[in-house]
C-alpha cells in the first residue's frame, strides 16, 4: 500500500487500510466500496485485503454491507474516532 496518507509505515496495514477508507470518503453505507475498488486504491491483492477487512470489521472499525448482491466496506463512527487518535 501506498504510504502517501502521510502516516508511518510502523502502522499495522490494517490501519493503513483504515485510514485509507476514511479519506476517501466511505464513512456511510452510500459511500462503501467494493473489494475491486479498494484494490485499485490501495494497489493490494484482494486477498490481503479480505483479512485486513474481515479484521477492522471484528473490531468494529468497518461495517460490511450486501449491495444488490455485492460485499461492500465503509467506515464505522467507531472506526472514524480511531483514524482520528491517529492524526493526533
Amino acid at each position: 500500500m501506498s504510504s502517501s496518507f502521510g502516516f508511518s509505515r510502523s502502522l499495522p496495514e490494517e490501519f493503513l487500510l483504515l485510514c485509507m477508507l476514511h479519506n476517501v470518503g466511505a464513512i456511510a453505507s452510500e459511500k462503501s466500496l467494493t473489494i475491486e475498488e479498494i484494490c485499485k486504491w490501495t494497489l493490494m491483492e484482494a486477498s490481503a485485503l479480505r483479512v485486513h477487512l474481515q479484521k477492522l470489521t471484528e473490531l468494529g472499525y468497518v461495517q460490511l454491507i450486501k449491495a444488490e448482491g455485492v460485499d461492500k466496506y465503509h467506515v464505522t463512527p467507531s472506526g472514524i474516532t480511531k483514524v482520528l487518535t491517529l492524526y493526533s
